[in-house]
């Protein structure tokens, strides 16, 4: 989900901006203890932690920096697993509880306010499509996503770099797919530049590519791709680190180190800091802390834990304070103006203006239709690729040598989806003609037997695939583009 900018709002919603819509400097009003406390926007791009256990109320503070953030022209890119920030979209301040604690703080004239925001869905049904091409995913996440060896993963390199050097743009799965069998095919021809070139890997790369087809992914690969810039958050980030491949960690560290020179922060929110790899952790500058428990022994190391990465105020006993917070409150410590922590402080964080909770599916249509891009993300493009262009080359190669026209596949039904095995082996057994005996009877090509074959013994493969899912490759595309 992406809120909207305050430059966005006069064209969307004028009357939005011109009740709240604080210039870019404007300092963030977090939380209050004796002192207000504020996110300084300059620093924004220092990343920062929300954590607490569940209930302590992370998903308000995010919700309170996300409307702050998009008021100052900050587009704002949140991952909502839990479905927990839609109501960022509708006015709020209705809450008996929001209304006390803004009146606790002495916020004057606290309004309930909306943001405008758009949203994205992978596969289309609860948001625009979001998709990424396969050359911006990269052969390194794209190996570990397919969970292949290090002699599969070569020769995935090996794909990449020759479409790369022959200018065959690898946009969707069908482009891979081709790329693999026309290397498989000219495997003699490439050995000397690149090395061996194995069938049986190229063949074990197809077999997991339609088990990751088998999932969704052929909705996410493709174009246009997703092009945006601007602050991320990622709810529930425990999901995006357990189990994590290192090929994947590694990338994620590096976006965190490097992403902050071109102005984007990345605030991620979980339910304790352990889940957060300590490479990672000590690149997040800005932090709200709630409540944590401290039941167990792994509960208590998580208390220490976090306790020690606060700059120490020596009127608070940071390790007890953190077991005794309410729901609301939270340990803050935000970067100063020379970029440094500030000493952390108990306080209570400031309420947002907007709906907290999930919204009704008409509510969500009705912004989906309406938004400024309805229409842009939805329809996919299949530009001429490398699936074309070899498609091309074999049809010529073909004719060449005086073999009779390949046939084209019967359309599928509408509503009804090719199959996946005939696709990714490139032909259509339909095409073949069989043989006529001396006596009338019709006896299978070799072509045709062979094809056969092939998909038997695919189709017994297939079954045993298993494919990673693919949040990792919406983080660290590679950026290669033709």
């Amino acid at each position: 989900m992406e809120t909207y900018s305050c430059a966005q709002r006069w064209t969307i919603a004028p009357s939005l901006a011109k009740s709240y819509c604080p210039i870019m400097s404007d300092p963030i009003l977090v939380a209050e203890s004796k002192e207000q406390i504020f996110l300084l926007p300059k620093m924004a791009n220092r990343h920062g932690l929300i954590a607490g256990a569940t209930g302590t109320g992370k998903t308000v503070t995010l919700q309170t920096l996300a409307e702050n953030f998009s008021a100052r022209g900050v587009p704002v890119f949140m991952a909502d697993v839990k479905a927990d920030l839609a109501g960022l979209s509708q006015p709020g301040g209705n809450n008996p509880k929001i209304l006390e604690r803004a009146k606790e703080l002495k916020i004057d004239n606290f309004t309930g306010e909306a943001s405008p925001v758009v949203f994205w869905d992978v596969f289309g049904e609860q948001g625009h499509p979001v998709r990424a091409t396969i050359s911006e995913m990269g052969p390194l996440l794209l190996g570990r996503l397919l969970e292949l060896n290090d002699t599969q993963e070569g020769v995935l390199n090996i794909v990449f770099k020759i479409a790369d050097e022959n200018g065959l743009l690898l946009l969707d799965l069908k482009d891979l797919r081709s790329m693999l069998q026309y290397i498989a095919d000219n495997a003699d021809k490439f050995k000397t530049h690149y090395g061996n070139i194995s069938a049986a890997s190229a063949g074990a790369i197809q077999r997991n590519l339609l088990a990751l087809e088998s999932q969704g992914a052929d909705k996410f690969f493709g174009e246009p791709a997703l092009n945006l810039k601007l602050v991320f958050f990622f709810d529930e980030a425990h999901l995006l680190f357990a189990g994590i491949a290192p090929a994947v960690g590694q990338k994620i560290e590096q976006m965190v180190r490097l992403i902050r020179s071109k102005g984007v922060g990345v605030y991620f929110v979980s339910q304790n800091p352990l889940d957060i790899p300590d490479v990672v952790l000590g690149q997040l500058g800005n932090r709200v802390q709630h409540a944590l428990r401290a039941f167990t022994p792994r509960d208590q190391k998580a208390v220490k834990a976090a306790a020690e990465t606060f700059r120490q105020n020596p009127k608070l006993k940071v390790e007890t304070v953190l077991t005794q917070l309410a729901v609301g409150e939270a340990l803050v410590s935000m970067l100063d103006e020379s970029g440094s922590p500030q000493i952390v402080e108990r306080a209570k964080i400031v309420p947002p203006r907007s709906q907290v909770g999930a919204i009704t599916a008409d509510q969500r249509k009705e912004i989906i239709a309406s938004s400024i891009i309805a229409g842009h993300y939805e329809k996919a493009i299949d530009r001429e690729s490398a699936y074309e262009i070899l498609q091309a080359r074999t049809g010529e190669k073909a004719q060449a040598v005086g073999a009779p026209p390949v046939a084209a596949s019967p359309a599928a039904p509408e509503g009804e989806k090719p199959s996946l095995l005939a696709e990714a082996l490139g032909t259509a057994t339909a095409a073949f003609q069989p043989t006529i005996g001396p006596r009338g009877g019709r006896y299978d090509s070799l072509a045709t037997s062979m094809v056969k074959s092939a998909m038997r013994a695919a189709s017994n493969s297939i079954g045993r695939q298993i494919a990673r899912g693919i949040l990792g490759g919406i983080l660290g595309g590679s950026g290669r583009r033709r």
